[in-house]
């Protein structure tokens, strides 16, 4: 299954800096987006900013009246905003791009008692929900630059054809995505991005990412 342009995809939490670096690479790519924010003024002004027929909308509504919700929020929100948008996202695709940062020890892996945070907002929401997560590993100051940010996206879920769409996703926004399998792997990128933050300070790296060696062939592995 491919990303399509018809969908509309709301950006939740998308006035914060990975939600308005996706959001404004999917708008400019001729991509419809909804804004979401806690503060619907605050999802306006960022709407607005983006340009390319951006809408903002609280959270709630952003959800409603989308395709593809892209959650983009801090651990600390996750599970207030899944609640929020719980009701109307039956049968939707979901991503969910939370890093379970606990400060002040950012560098330290410290996953939630589910396993992972896209665990734990697979709980909250329920079965009837497409979970798919993915992002996490992207530097968001550079995704909103107009730059080849030079790194891969592991996208994980139990759906291999909603992890599909999030793949061309990150396509549209020039990352490329890889099937990372089943949504518990998660658990791998989402601690990384403590070893990544590690990695910056410790060599000095504006923003460090990874990238899959070898020449990839489609598999048939879920």
């Amino acid at each position: 299954m491919i990303l399509d342009r018809d969908q509309c995809i709301a950006i939740v939490g998308g006035t914060g800096s990975l939600g308005s670096a996706i959001g404004r690479r999917l708008a400019r790519a001729g991509h419809r987006i909804l804004i979401g924010s806690r503060s619907a003024e605050n999802a306006a002004a960022e709407a607005e900013r983006i340009g390319h027929g951006a809408e903002g909308l609280g959270n709630a509504d952003a959800a409603a009246k989308a395709d593809i919700i892209l959650v983009t929020v801090p651990f600390a929100a996750q599970d207030a905003t899944m609640r929020d948008i719980a009701p109307f996202v039956i049968g939707k695709i979901v991503v969910d791009t939370t890093v379970p940062l606990v400060p002040p020890r950012v560098m330290r892996v410290q996953l939630p008692e589910e396993g992972s945070a896209a665990l734990r907002a697979q709980a909250i929401l329920g079965d009837g929900v497409r979970m798919v997560s993915a992002f996490h590993n992207v530097a968001a100051h550079k995704l909103a630059q107009d730059m080849d940010v030079g790194c891969d996206v592991l996208v994980f879920g139990d759906d291999k054809d909603a992890r599909a769409v999030i793949i061309g996703l990150a396509h549209a926004i020039g990352l490329r995505g890889v099937h990372a399998g089943a949504l518990a792997n998660s658990a791998a990128a989402e601690a990384m991005t403590s070893l990544l933050i590690f990695i910056n300070k410790h060599y000095r790296v504006d923003g460090a990412g990874i990238v899959i060696t070898g020449d990839l062939q489609m598999g048939d592995a879920g």
